[in-house]
């Protein structure tokens, strides 16, 4: 078992009569990027308040580096911690901002001196430093509060959605400085983010929050290929997973799509399937189904392809270099297939995992 950085055990935490984080639990293990992931309005924010000791728990453990710190006050949990929001002081420079938390700590100047130059030569904002916020743009301001954020030393960091809000480009570029700032610090990342590009950009290790609880955690591929419930099916991927109405008998589910062989682990009565947006393919062989195609939506290397199959609105991605099926959407009137090991069996009324789709021999 790996070594933990951070453990959480049942977490609870309720406001009144609603509860917000419902015995929740997940593990980070020293020197990985874990991402937590899920929807608005599922206790992400309170989860990071909890963590960081800026709200009590009503119950559970909060185990860092071997230590229940649950009741420790946020001073002494010696988490670093990169907020949501920039939060600079305007009258201050980019150097006292970057500082402000390890003057609030009593470092030494020594000390402050070192950390500055540390981050702010891995985050390239050594020009910066003299400069004051008004001076910068929403980029650099974000990197000098993700330095900030970084400039306490120690091995565990948990990041509030840093990039929110930030225009697409930008993003890309400080995904990229994150990734390489962990590899480089060797310490444990805790990245929340509502963002499924940003977990898959960045995460070694998932995590899929839903409803106040921690629903699936494993390393990215298994989450994404072998989601073991709707919601973390719809959590991680973008555009989101179509989820289909249907009837199951036996071994065969039927939908829109048609009959699909499936392997059930258990037989619920009512189920649904998912299926990723590049489960399907624009070909007009044996099996294709008629579509009607609407949007055309242009993701960058890609476009999201919008169709209805029998009053069913769906959604493909294809490859802006796969000449072949985007001449063919011209027409508005296309043949669409499917893979049917790309189809996952969910209990429609838990949201559990039950089967999986079988490929044609």
């Amino acid at each position: 078992m790996a070594d933990l950085a951070l453990e959480v055990k049942g977490l609870s935490k309720s406001y009144g009569n609603k509860v917000v984080l419902d015995n929740l639990s997940f593990t980070a293990a020293t020197n990985d990027f874990s991402v937590i992931c899920g929807k608005p309005g599922n206790g992400k924010s309170v989860l990071v308040r909890t963590i960081m000791g800026l709200e009590t728990v009503d119950a559970g453990s909060i185990i860092v580096r071997g230590k229940d710190v649950a009741k420790v006050s946020a001073g002494e949990r010696n988490i670093g911690y990169v907020p949501q929001s920039f939060a600079l002081y305007p009258h201050y420079s980019v150097q006292e901002n970057i500082e402000y938390p390890l003057t609030l700590s009593k470092a030494t100047a020594a000390t402050k001196k070192e950390a500055v130059e540390r981050v702010a030569e891995l985050l390239r904002i050594k020009d910066l430093l003299g400069k004051k916020p008004e001076q910068l743009s929403g980029g650099q301001k974000q990197r000098v509060a993700i330095a900030r954020g970084l400039a306490k030393t120690t091995d565990v960091y948990v990041l509030d959605d840093p990039l929110v809000g930030l225009d697409f480009k930008l993003r890309e570029r400080l995904i990229d400085d994150l990734r390489k700032t962990q590899e480089e610090l060797k310490v444990s990342f805790v990245y929340l983010t509502s963002d499924p590009l940003e977990a898959l950009s960045l995460a070694r290790t998932v995590m899929i929050l839903a409803q106040g609880k921690i629903v699936q955690q494993d390393s990215l591929d298994i989450v994404y290929d072998l989601p073991n419930s709707i919601a973390s099916m719809n959590s991680l991927g973008f555009p989101e997973a179509n989820i289909l109405p249907g009837e199951l008998s036996g071994t065969t589910f039927t939908s829109v799509l048609g009959s699909t062989k499936v392997k059930m682990d258990s037989n619920p009565t009512n189920v649904v399937a998912g299926i990723r947006p590049e489960g399907f393919f624009i070909d007009s062989g044996a099996g294709s189904i008629d579509a009607k195609v609407g949007l055309l939506e242009n993701l960058g290397s890609e476009f999201a392809v919008y169709f209805n199959i029998k009053n069913s609105d769906l959604v493909t991605v294809i490859s802006r270099t796969d000449n072949e099926s985007l001449a063919k959407l011209k027409s508005k009137n296309v043949s669409i297939s499917y893979k049917p090991d790309a189809v996952v069996i969910f209990d429609a009324q838990s949201g559990k995992r039950v089967g999986q789709g079988v490929s044609h021999v």
